[in-house]
């Protein structure tokens, strides 16, 4: 089972499923403690609270990002993706991704992070405002860059797929033992390119209305008290990728089944057959 899962695009998932972890562990309990009352923890915890919060965030969409350039290799060029696609580049990538987010929201948040407290109107909120220039600049680089990103590649990995479809559909009566191996394998990643236009669809619903306030030039506000199904709505992204990576991977549930089953803890698990 080690061998069988250790692939960059598993060590992809592995990285978005972290920042979903985190997403429900940290954010999403404290959004639930303080969606109704004040901000009680003062203002240092306030800040590292949405420093976090936009990291986790960035993050995440950096992770989508990658696993798109991956799909869009694995399908377009697949006879050099075993070369360029390597575990240790993937890892250098993951690594770069959470750096970078980490730097970025240092810069966005740096005028907050001095003064927490400067944005509240009154005792015992915690709220984080963007202005117009920071939150463009969010805007493109946290939404528009990445979704345009997303978007192009899998168009192109649509096209492709199709194409490839059409030419096993025409030549399916001349199928041999290692054509159908091939087949198999082209199914899979059209399973996977499938999958990711899923988590492009439910990405767009959930980000889509926080980001909403800079289409129409307004600044964006993020706050234990303001907009709560906004905020629950970016939140709910994070929760609905493991969903959608559980339904589209039979390997991700026979994963899951032994976990929750705890036969992982049996000597032979590691002998399984997820594939």
């Amino acid at each position: 089972m080690k061998m069988q899962l250790h692939s960059p695009t598993n060590l992809l998932i592995l990285s978005l499923a972290v920042s979903d972890f985190f997403v429900g562990l940290l954010l999403m309990p404290v959004e639930i403690l303080f969606t109704e009352t004040c901000w009680f923890l003062g203002d240092l915890m306030c800040a590292l609270y949405y420093y976090v919060d936009f990291i986790i965030t960035s993050s995440s969409v950096g992770n989508m990002v990658l696993i798109s350039i991956d799909r869009y290799l694995a399908i377009c060029d697949p006879l050099r993706y075993t070369s360029r696609v390597t575990l240790d580049r993937t890892k250098i990538c993951v690594c770069l991704c959470w750096i970078c987010s980490i730097f970025y929201n240092s810069l966005i948040l740096k005028d907050f992070l001095r003064q927490p407290d400067s944005q509240n109107s009154c005792y015992g909120e915690c709220v984080v405002v963007l202005n117009y220039i920071t939150g463009v600049v969010d805007f493109i680089f946290t939404f528009i860059g990445p979704i345009t990103v997303i978007i192009v590649l899998y168009m192109r990995v649509f096209v492709v797929a199709v194409s490839q479809a059409q030419a096993m559909r025409s030549h399916i009566t001349a199928v041999t033992l290692q054509g159908s191996v091939r087949v198999t394998a082209k199914k899979s990643e059209v399973k996977a390119a499938r999958a990711l236009g899923v988590v492009v669809a439910v990405f767009l619903t959930c980000f889509c209305p926080y980001y909403s306030p800079s289409f129409v030039g307004q600044d964006i506000e993020d706050s234990s008290s303001s907009s709560p199904f906004v905020v629950w709505l970016l939140y709910f992204n994070s929760c609905l990728n493991p969903m959608i990576y559980a339904f589209f991977y039979p390997w991700f549930r026979k994963s899951i089944k032994l976990i929750v089953t705890l036969k992982i803890l049996q000597t032979d698990s590691c002998d399984a057959n997820m594939m």
